[in-house]
């Protein structure tokens, strides 16, 4: 398995598993290719024997101070094999911001034990968020500012 940064070439293995691991909560059309072409957004996938099994996008807001994990996705025939985690430590390798956060529906028992491992914390529900009206929990971890954060943290003030 390998990771690589996705494009607009992915599009339609995305879409694929967008659906299969979301459903009714799977991106339009025009949200996938906007991730797949924003030039800011961090997106990585998760390749095995040329097929795409995972997919994470990170939206990086330097006037917030924090990044977004926007979505992280893992082909359910190739969950439970680290995945995922390598996905979220990929993106979280490639951000800039001293914080990135992310939303996860409340009953993802499996996700939140993820994120949790990793260093999430809740830091906030939001009630009704997803389709089905279920809450997301919005989640937050503290990455290690690096010299070049600093600058970018100043530059953003002028």
């Amino acid at each position: 398995m390998e990771i690589h940064t996705a494009g607009l070439l992915d599009l339609k293995a995305l879409r694929r598993l967008e659906q299969i691991c979301f459903e009714k909560d799977a991106w339009p059309l025009l949200d996938l290719v906007a991730v797949l072409t924003w030039p800011e957004v961090i997106r990585l996938k998760a390749v095995e024997d040329g097929e795409m099994i995972g997919f994470a996008a990170c939206d990086p807001r330097p006037t917030q101070v924090v990044a977004w994990l926007s979505t992280i996705a893992v082909d359910p025939h190739f969950q439970r094999r680290g995945i995922g985690r390598m996905l979220l430590r990929a993106c979280e390798e490639r951000v800039r911001q001293p914080r990135i956060k992310l939303s996860v529906r409340i009953s993802n028992y499996g996700a939140i034990a993820l994120y949790e491992q990793e260093g999430y914390q809740t830091v906030d529900v939001w009630g009704r968020y997803y389709s089905d009206d279920e809450d997301a929990l919005i989640m937050e971890k503290h990455l290690q500012p690096d010299k070049d954060m600093r600058s970018v943290r100043y530059n953003d003030r002028l």
